[in-house]
């Protein structure tokens, strides 16, 4: 019998395997990046007042009428409602890399914009006194605008919460550094 003759790429093969492995673990890493990064966001819209013609019209104390018709939507007008009571609370600009705490907060607002209770699907658990000054500051800020054509609407917002004790709310955000 006679042995085969020998290949000139044997050697070469282990080198080959060798780069494939970091290869492939650098394109799941970037694959992964790519998919954590927001998308390119559209312009912040331009200032057309209240989404109801009769907002301007309210008197003082008289919640404001939110013509939403999903909650999603309507996520948009609370988050307006809580920055306009909270102004000086809102972190200016782009927030540090590092937050001090992140939740995630679902709010029933019933048809007067009474807030009817808070349920919490990520409460920052190791930031307790932020879980309180959270649920403290929703309740303060009713009566929230109306949900004229819900009549009630649950909607769900993310809570970004600087050391410094200011806020974003994830729906009006300025976005990270």
């Amino acid at each position: 019998m006679s042995q085969p003759p020998s290949d000139t790429h044997a050697p070469k093969e282990p080198a080959r395997r060798r780069f494939r492995l970091p290869a492939s673990l650098m394109a799941a890493v970037t694959a992964i990046v790519a998919a954590c990064k927001s998308g390119p966001q559209a312009p912040p819209p331009q200032d057309s007042g209240p989404t109801d013609v009769n907002a301007r019209a309210a008197p003082p104390g008289t919640p404001r009428s939110s013509a939403a018709t999903t909650p999603r939507a309507y996520r948009q007008d609370a988050a307006r409602h809580l920055y306009s009571l909270n102004a000086q609370r809102i972190y200016q600009g782009k927030l540090p890399p590092l937050l001090y705490a992140i939740g995630v907060l679902e709010v029933d607002i019933d048809r007067n914009g009474r807030v009817t209770s808070l349920r919490w699907m990520r409460p920052p658990r190791h930031a307790p006194e932020v879980v309180a000054e959270i649920e403290r500051t929703v309740r303060a800020a009713a009566p929230f605008p109306v949900p004229s054509r819900m009549q009630r609407v649950t909607y769900t917002d993310t809570w970004l919460w600087d050391q410094s004790g200011s806020f974003q709310l994830d729906t009006l955000t300025e976005g990270q550094l």
